[in-house]
């Protein structure tokens, strides 16, 4: 004799869905209420401190200016004059500078005091710990 009843049901198990929908929410979120810093223009290597107070290397939501070993100044995709007066204009308390190590001191004051010209009383320069 054949048995025609229907062949016994498996237990379903639990559907994924739900978990995939709460990871991209939460992707979403960190994706929205991050932020990201933005890519070096060129290759700098912030001068080395002995003191471990003074060192910082947190941009903290600053502008940040860059420096490199023959004085070029970029900030935010411009560079020279027009990165200063880009500062300037954005009126931010402090501005960070990430200068090259190989920077001569005397090209870094003559671009803190075109910044003073500018308006900006508030530069900080980015140094590592030794």
């Amino acid at each position: 004799m054949m048995d025609f009843s229907d062949p016994p049901r498996r237990a379903r198990g639990e559907s994924i869905v739900p978990m995939i929908n709460v990871v991209f929410l939460l992707l979403i979120f960190f994706l929205m209420t991050s932020n990201l810093s933005q890519r070096e223009p060129f290759e700098v290597t912030p001068p080395e401190t002995a003191d471990a107070q003074s060192a910082g290397g947190e941009d903290d939501g600053q502008q940040v200016v860059f420096m490199d070993e023959n004085g070029r100044i970029h900030h935010d995709g411009q560079e020279g004059d027009s990165a200063i007066d880009s500062l300037a204009a954005a009126d931010h308390s402090t501005v960070k500078i990430r200068a090259d190590a190989d920077l001569e001191a005397s090209v870094l004051a003559e671009t803190l005091q075109r910044m003073a010209q500018a308006g900006l009383s508030s530069v900080e320069l980015v140094v590592t710990p030794e």
